[in-house]
């Protein structure tokens, strides 16, 4: 395994991250093809002897159960200080008026729940889930700034939004006095490639790590354009992310690995660590050999014109996944 930066920090963080929405419990929450506990802690148990140490969660996930899985597996498997823990604050997770967004009161309620159920005393990476336009920015940030004074907070991080509003937030930050957010999760992949365009220049230029959320577009890079997965059958929110003339792209991809002689996976997110700005993309697990397949793609290494053949057929697409 490979190690960097998170983005201009001190962090050192595995070139993958495990994402976690795929461990909780199939019964809580939307994710019914997620992995119950003991199945979960297998590919923990493993992932974290390929030597990855950088992992990624939410509060939304199965409705705190991924959070409860994985902080049990960290505590059972991995010395906590040798693990960088990630998080995420913004969806609903409970009824009534204060029970989502970035309020004060929300950010630092959420944090004190996510902490319970990760059984630890602080997280390495608290990050804002989506933007919330119901609560100034300004106080969103303070109340971050607030948690990392704390002590329960080392470093804060941004997921989906328009480019202006990152570059408003770090401005904001900035301005105050306040701990900037230092990564960017966004989505970004062979067949959404929209990030190019503002967000990735804005992280290049301002030091931000960027963990990219489905490198591996829900699967859809790993195998033929028509089947189907458990969990592409349920996932009704990655069925609106692609569309048709992708088809041509998981094709370049097949042609690409079968000429390598390599898994499909292995190409496609190949493709995402071979951009610079690109810390870690955040790749999730169901079973063994996609986690394989992600360890042995940081050290795949493609050939200048296998990217310029992955890429040429790339449409532009309408943004998705900013609320």
């Amino acid at each position: 395994m490979e190690y960097t930066r998170l983005g201009s920090t001190g962090l050192q963080v595995s070139r993958l991250c495990l994402g976690m929405m795929s461990f909780g419990d199939p019964a809580r929450g939307g994710h019914p093809w997620s992995l119950p506990e003991e199945e979960s802690r297998a590919v923990i148990e493993k992932a974290l002897a390929a030597g990855i140490t950088f992992f990624d969660t939410a509060n939304v996930y199965s409705a705190g159960s991924s959070e409860e899985i994985t902080g049990r597996a960290i505590r059972d498997f991995a010395d906590r200080e040798d693990v960088v823990l990630a998080t995420k604050v913004h969806g609903r997770m409970r009824p009534g008026p204060n029970g989502a967004g970035l309020s004060r009161k929300a950010i630092l309620a959420e944090l004190d729940a996510s902490l319970t159920r990760l059984g630890t005393d602080y997280v390495d990476l608290y990050q804002i889930h989506r933007w919330d336009p119901a609560t100034p920015i300004e106080e969103t940030l303070e109340a971050l700034d607030s948690a990392v004074r704390s002590g329960k907070v080392r470093y804060l991080g941004a997921s989906s939004m328009w480019a202006w509003q990152f570059s408003k937030a770090l401005h904001v930050a900035g301005e105050h006095g306040w701990h900037r957010f230092v990564s960017m999760q966004d989505h970004y992949n062979l067949l959404n490639r929209e990030e190019e365009r503002e967000m990735l220049p804005l992280c290049a230029d301002e030091g931000i790590g960027v963990i990219p959320w489905s490198p591996l577009a829900r699967g859809r890079l790993t195998r033929d354009w028509d089947s189907q997965t458990n969990r592409s059958e349920t996932d009704e929110f990655g069925s609106r992310l692609y569309n048709d003339e992708d088809r041509v792209i998981v094709e370049r991809v097949a042609e690409v690995a079968g000429a390598r002689g390599v898994p499909r996976a292995q190409v496609a997110l190949a493709w995402v660590l071979s951009k610079p700005v690109v810390t870690a993309p955040i790749v999730g697990v169901t079973k063994d050999r996609h986690l394989d397949d992600a360890v042995a793609a940081v050290e795949l290494q493609l050939s200048a014109e296998e990217i310029a053949r992955l890429e040429e057929p790339y449409t532009p697409h309408a943004v998705v996944g900013f609320s």
